[in-house]
């Protein structure tokens, strides 16, 4: 089975306030038990989280072990103050606190450093995203500060503008890369980064009801075909479902992003053997800090 590169301990997949409930006041160990076990059971050995202000992948860290499971966190994601991030992370003002925030991730355990540099989709129209995003300065910035504090990163990013200055500024992986276009896709294969396209975030949403089919098929079409392109110019794609988000269960999440991948290439020989090569890329990332050539 392969490992889970993007998922979200403290969500649960189906109703996000609940998820909130839960563990607002305390990370809930029953329910990262619950979820750590959804893991064990489906085969996963190796689980890289998204982060939280919770403190529950923190304690989803120190509890994996006991099932059989390597599991990387930044502990929160970190964004800019009046852009997309809050869900996930701690904001910062400038780029002084951002290095505090950064300095934080360390003393807290983190494995890297997650940034937020664009807003999230819409599901509106095909190509709808909340915000824009981060200036290709800041961009630049967050990511030499991490990098000189010895951690990779980990980079939330939508959008074709979004996914050159993430790609530029040397992001280690990028996620969830939707609206993408030539230009972007030659970017991040020129950059080297790992892309985790997280594909079930809208796969799954269809026929749910709750967005226009009509849209998230447009978009799941779109995604497929960059996907697709991101090969041929030998992007290092890795399966990560974004586990917790809605209708993305864990454990289940990454089966059904594997499924997603083996309708976009039916029949590939050597489908498995390239998804597996690109998530070795992440396994790597505790054993040296920004090095590429791994």
């Amino acid at each position: 089975m392969f490992g889970e590169c993007h998922a979200h301990l403290f969500m649960n997949g189906y109703d996000y306030h609940a998820a909130v409930r839960a563990h607002r006041d305390h990370p809930d160990e029953h329910l990262i038990r619950q979820e750590l076990q959804a893991y064990r059971d489906a085969g996963v050995t190796f689980v890289r989280d998204g982060g939280d202000h919770y403190g529950v992948s923190r304690l989803a860290k120190k509890l994996a072990p006991e099932y059989g499971i390597r599991y990387l966190t930044p502990i929160f994601a970190i964004f800019r103050e009046g852009h997309y991030g809050r869900v996930v992370g701690r904001p910062f003002s400038n780029l002084r606190e951002y290095a505090r925030l950064v300095a934080e991730v360390r003393l807290e355990g983190g494995d890297f450093v997650k940034i937020m540099t664009s807003g999230i989709m819409t599901f509106e129209i095909p190509d709808g995203l909340s915000e824009e995003g981060l200036s290709g300065e800041d961009v630049r910035e967050m990511v030499h500060i991490a990098h000189e504090s010895g951690l990779r990163v980990m980079s939330h990013t939508n959008g074709s503008r979004g996914v050159i200055l993430a790609a530029e500024a040397g992001v280690d992986s990028l996620e969830h890369g939707n609206f993408q276009n030539e230009e972007s896709l030659e970017a991040l294969a020129e950059s080297g980064a790992v892309w985790v396209p997280t594909c079930v975030t809208v796969r799954n949403l269809i026929g749910d009801g709750r967005f226009s089919d009509a849209v998230l098929k447009e978009i799941w079409k779109g995604l497929a075909g960059n996907i697709r392109r991101g090969r041929e110019l030998g992007i290092p794609i890795a399966l990560g479902s974004d586990a917790g988000a809605y209708r993305v269960l864990h454990g289940k999440g990454i089966r059904d992003e594997y499924q997603a991948f083996r309708d976009i290439f039916p029949g590939d020989p050597g489908l498995d053997e390239w998804l597996r090569q690109s998530e070795e890329r992440i396994h790597q990332w505790k054993k040296g800090c920004c090095s590429r050539d791994i």
